[in-house]
């Protein structure tokens, strides 16, 4: 076992592990032995609970006591089930399933209250073949991502296996996790897509990036200035679904059962805005920050690393090019990150990732702790440790759990708009995510707001995601939607389309509580910054400053906002993002001062 995760083991007389890492990863459920003090000290009551034949040591490693809700289940053994306990086992299982939004995760050998208990050889191999009976029934997939031995005073050797199963898909219903690619430029974020998405190497001279630009500047400069996405699947087996196999993304989509998609945002300082765009309205459920292992932290990275932890994007590092420096120079930048990450403003434990084990550990724990940083070393050109960055892609669970998603879908249906094209044969196209509600082709919505703060009647056509057709477009799901010959002037980024039952409130003038991180001067009444909220992205002026007559760097304050273009459909608690110049600022909406004229038949009325 890894030095490091065998440091997060929990004695069983209740002396936890003394590691910085442990320290700040007892709140979790799923890796290994990794429990509180707390916990160990519950479990001790639970002893008794064992079988005759087992004899708890004092070193025996705990897990913390099994959750009621979440995708982790424990199993001591499932060795010949009756009829009757095998249809409650497999009621609980798609439970766990439901839970998880398609995946679980069984911890076998385990006790309910989380001791490590082990099977004989023949018990696991009964177990997991009870285990694949019960998912065949579900109609899911198992996948065993690690066994290993407990280490206890007994003659017989006890393994625990931790097994993950996943849902076959049915009519589109695969898991989707969205990605968000940072980094300074020149560190590899396109090449590594390319290499993860395609399935071939680089030559060193940035071939694989090539099918990723989209503009024929890009090619040329090897720059992204535009927000591309790329597609990498796993089916249920967790084996790679990509385009290795000359597959369209309609054969990837059919045959994944968990779709990882990539947003690839620009590193140049210049294209800054597209960026905080891209974190901002796509709504990643994580970022990856790419660093060059041969230049370290430079330009970008640490503006990057602070927006995503400014909006609580959990993110996680990747260091590439190893294959161009020595060991003492990646061991050098993986220094250099740690002690950024250590700071006092980040807070985070950062996990070097080494092996399998390491891998499967780390995407558990990181899912659950927004304080866990893993940190991969790689290379795209020699393909160095990338199958433990798949391993990772392949296990990372989802943020939120069915229920969130359950309660957003019976919300009224709002989407929002990021991209607009005009396809030929097809009309008006727009792309974007659905934040609440259900969304189907035929549906009536309305789009607004208009520079009058109207909103338009218009008729969903079809709707496409991740490039093949799609039916129904669920809460949290990002999709394109044909709009016909729907008039493309009246659109633009930043716009909704809701249900017109919605009342949205639509104003010109917001509150919001908000620090300054960092300003050359001091920030007052009538000063003018680019506001970022969503979708939305509109420079605003600052009308008051309450309760204070000016701003300076590090200190809070609630200021009015009031936009100078067009109104814009806002919503109280949303987060605020707000950059002019060097000038840097994150809030979120408190106070919403409504368009008094705007009522919900005028736009309806104009339409008639």
């Amino acid at each position: 076992m890894d030095a490091r995760v065998s440091e997060l083991f929990c004695s069983g007389n209740g002396n936890g592990s003394g590691s910085q890492g442990a320290a700040a990863s007892v709140k979790q459920g799923n890796g290994y032995g990794i429990a509180s003090k707390k916990a160990c000290g519950k479990n001790k009551k639970s002893k008794a609970r064992f079988s005759r034949n087992f004899k708890p040591s004092n070193n025996t490693p705990y897990l913390p006591p099994e959750a009621e809700e979440g995708n982790i289940e424990y199993k001591l053994k499932l060795v010949n089930p009756t009829q009757y306990r095998f249809e409650h086992l497999a009621t609980q299982m798609k439970w766990r399933l439901q839970e998880g939004r398609g995946e679980a995760v069984y911890q076998i050998g385990v006790e309910d209250n989380g001791m490590l208990v082990g099977l004989s050889e023949e018990d696991m191999r009964a177990s997991l073949k009870t285990l694949h009976k019960l998912a065949e029934k579900v109609g899911a997939d198992i996948t065993v991502l690690r066994e290993r031995e407990v280490d206890y005073d007994s003659d017989v050797p006890r393994k625990i296996a931790e097994v993950l199963i996943r849902k076959v898909p049915d009519d589109q219903q695969f898991l989707d996790l969205r990605v968000a690619v940072l980094g300074n430029v020149d560190s590899g974020k396109s090449t590594l897509l390319g290499v993860l998405t395609q399935g071939e190497l680089d030559n060193g001279r940035g071939r694989a990036r090539l099918n990723l630009f989209r503009h024929l500047h890009e090619i040329q400069t090897g720059r992204t200035s535009s927000i591309s996405f790329e597609i990498l699947g796993f089916n249920s087996k967790g084996e790679v679904v990509n385009y290795s196999e000359s597959r369209t993304a309609e054969e990837i989509c059919e045959s994944a059962s968990k779709m990882i998609t990539f947003i690839d945002l620009a590193g140049h300082h210049k294209y800054l805005k597209t960026t905080i765009f891209g974190l901002t309205s796509y709504c990643p459920d994580f970022a990856m920050l790419v660093v060059s292992a041969n230049t370290g932290i430079a330009g970008t990275t640490r503006e990057h690393l602070g927006l995503a932890m400014a909006l609580k994007v959990p993110i996680f590092i990747v260091i590439s090019k190893v294959d161009l420096c020595t060991r003492a120079t990646v061991e050098r930048t993986v220094r250099q990150l740690e002690r950024v990450l250590k700071q006092p403003g980040c807070n985070k434990v950062p996990m070097v990732i080494g092996s399998n084990d390491d891998a499967v550990t780390a995407a558990q724990q990181f899912a659950q702790s927004p304080n866990i940083t893993p940190i991969f070393t790689l290379s795209s050109v020699s393909g160095e440790s990338l199958d433990l960055l798949k391993v990772f892609f392949n296990i990372i669970p989802p943020l939120s759990n069915s229920k969130a998603q359950e309660e957003l879908m019976q919300q009224l249906t709002e989407f929002q708009v990021d991209e607009i094209y005009t396809v030929p044969e097809v009309g008006t196209v727009v792309g974007g995510t659905l934040y609440s509600g259900i969304c189907r082709e035929g549906d009536h919505l309305v789009v607004g707001p208009t520079d009058s703060g109207q909103f338009h009647k218009l008729t969903i056509g079809s709707i496409q995601r991740n490039r093949s057709a799609c039916r129904v477009l669920r809460a949290g799901q990002a999709a394109t939607l044909a709009l016909g010959n729907f008039d493309r002037s009246l659109l633009r980024k930043g716009m909704v389309m809701v249900s017109p039952e919605m009342d949205p409130t639509i104003c010109w003038m917001f509150e919001a509580e908000i620090v300054l991180l960092f300003h050359a001067k001091t920030f007052h009444k009538g000063f003018q910054v680019t506001v970022h909220i969503g979708n939305v992205r509109q420079t605003a002026t600052v009308e008051a400053v309450y309760g204070k007559e000016e701003l300076r760097t590090g200190e809070k304050a609630v200021v009015l906002f009031k936009f100078i273009k067009h109104p814009e459909y806002l919503k109280v608690g949303a987060k605020l993002l707000f950059r002019e110049g060097v000038t840097k600022g994150i809030g979120h909406v408190t106070k919403l001062q409504p368009v008094a004229q705007y009522l919900p038949s005028q736009s309806e009325d104009d339409e008639a």
